[in-house]
């Protein structure tokens, strides 16, 4: 028969019942007799069972004004409607992926083969009075250059005969060419070792000398590599693969090879030392003596330099063999062609007197500004880039892919305004420059001619403005009136005061 099931004992208030299963899970049953619903289930929190919640007896903090500004913020933020990228998103039209097949890659392109050497050419050729190969005629022919300068005149015929040479010239005078074609006379084309060293104080400068001495011996199979540092090495150890017969290198990353063993200068027949004072100036001296006691003894030694220090005496008394002394004209002296001027300017004043200079396109074509420090050059950058004209920045921090790539397109002429410091003041060959500002009075006579010596290169008019703002600017202008005379002239900015 039905046997009737125990009643379940009632809950006290207050004390949980003791079961197997979580706490927060109390079975009450609806009825006492059988039935086939099953029993409810109440869901109840362990915190409610066993205690009340704590009241939050800490003092409230007083609302400042900021807090008030910040709820009214709040409230206008929720009340304005709100566009999210999401949304913007969303309401593109959704268009279907397509496939694409599998990118081809191809080879990396081979660089262009140099020009081939003609078969019609005569054994000889004239260059004004001097007489050169019949390739090295052509080439100059292509560059454009149809009679030799002083300083070439003099030096190319004392190298070519293989005489160490020191030469003193003015900036500006071609006086890389000088060097550049006894050199691709002399060497030999078809030997696949290290024949000529140039070495420069600047990136910029190797670069220059390497690219003109390449031209030069473009008709007779001369292979040029370019050294110095902020380039990859395993860029140069490609190029050391190639077998180069010149190497113009900055003295510092010649020195990393000759720890590496990468470059050995023990069948170097040329030297030439181009900007011997600035490399001294820079500290190269240690480097310089050793990297010339790494070459053999026999070597020729071309030495040019704008001025004749003390130290740079020595060097060529240490390490020519009885040179042949060249000078064309005087000491710092800078070239004829240069149209010198110096404005009197208030310091505060530059900024707007460099404006109304530069507003002039017609007269100003091309322009190269000199501060002395990095962070002036790029402050300077930033207020011409605001007030509308093409201009950028070159100075040592900045990397070397970036410095070629101005430099580059300001000699291509797709930059109007260069602002440099001293890195640029030196040996540079910018033919379109047409302006030099001088924006901080240069410290010394010596920096002030190489500064103006980047216009009115190689014959061609340009001119070269000082602005004269400091007490002790007055001091050097001075100086520099005393050496150049009468060739710097003062003028007035009557945009500026009238």
């Amino acid at each position: 028969m039905f046997k009737r099931p125990p009643m379940e004992e009632p809950i006290a208030r207050g004390n949980p019942p003791v079961v197997d299963r979580p706490s927060s899970e109390v079975l009450i049953s609806l009825t006492g007799t059988p039935s086939a619903k099953p029993a409810r289930r109440v869901e109840r929190s362990a915190s409610a069972i066993e205690a009340p919640p704590r009241r939050d007896t800490r003092p409230t903090r007083r609302r400042t004004p900021r807090d008030r500004d910040r709820d009214r913020s709040e409230r206008e933020s929720r009340q304005r409607p709100q566009h999210s990228r999401d949304d913007a998103r969303d309401q593109r039209p959704r268009r279907r992926r397509e496939r694409t097949e599998a990118p081809v890659y191809e080879p990396r392109p081979t660089p262009a083969p140099a020009p081939a050497i003609p078969t019609d050419l005569p054994e000889q050729a004239s260059f004004g009075e001097l007489t050169v190969s019949g390739a090295m005629g052509h080439a100059l022919d292509r560059m454009g250059y149809s009679e030799p300068t002083p300083v070439q005149s003099q030096v190319v015929p004392l190298a070519t005969q293989g005489l160490d040479v020191v030469g003193q010239a003015q900036t500006g005078t071609g006086k890389t060419a000088a060097f550049g074609i006894p050199i691709v006379e002399l060497i030999d084309g078809e030997s696949t070792q290290i024949q000529a060293l140039v070495l420069t104080p600047t990136r910029e400068l190797a670069m220059q000398v390497s690219d003109e001495v390449s031209t030069l011996g473009q008709f007779q199979g001369v292979r040029c590599l370019t050294v110095y540092g902020g380039q990859s090495m395993n860029v140069q150890l490609d190029g050391l693969r190639r077998r180069p017969q010149v190497v113009v290198a900055t003295p510092g990353r010649l020195m990393d090879h000759m720890s590496r063993r990468t470059i050995s200068l023990s069948d170097v027949r040329i030297v030439v030392l181009d900007e011997a004072d600035q490399m001294l100036d820079i500290g190269f001296v240690d480097d310089i003596e050793r990297i010339l006691r790494a070459t053999p003894s026999t070597r020729q030694t071309l030495l040019f330099s704008a001025t004749m220090p003390g130290p740079i005496r020595r060097l060529a008394r240490r390490y020519l063999r009885d040179p042949e002394w060249i000078r064309v004209g005087g000491d710092a002296e800078p070239v004829e062609q240069v149209d010198q001027l110096y404005y009197e300017v208030a310091a505060q004043d530059r900024q707007r007197a460099l404006d109304g200079l530069l507003a002039d396109h017609d007269h100003v074509t091309q322009a190269l500004i000199f501060r002395r420090t990095k962070i002036g050059v790029d402050r300077l950058v930033y207020h011409l880039e605001r007030e509308g004209f093409d201009a950028e920045a070159i100075h040592g921090d900045m990397t070397q892919a970036h410095r070629e790539r101005v430099m580059r397109r300001f000699r291509e002429k797709g930059l109007r305004v260069l602002v440099a410091t001293n890195v640029a003041a030196r040996g540079l060959d910018i033919p379109a420059v047409s302006h030099v500002i001088n924006y901080d009075m240069p410290s010394n006579l010596e920096e002030y001619v190489h500064r103006i010596g980047r216009t009115a290169r190689m014959g061609r008019p340009g001119t070269a403005i000082t602005f004269v703002s400091d007490v002790l600017d007055f001091s050097t202008l001075d100086v520099i009136q005393e050496h150049v005379g009468g060739d710097l002239r003062q003028e007035r900015l009557a945009f500026l005061y009238g």
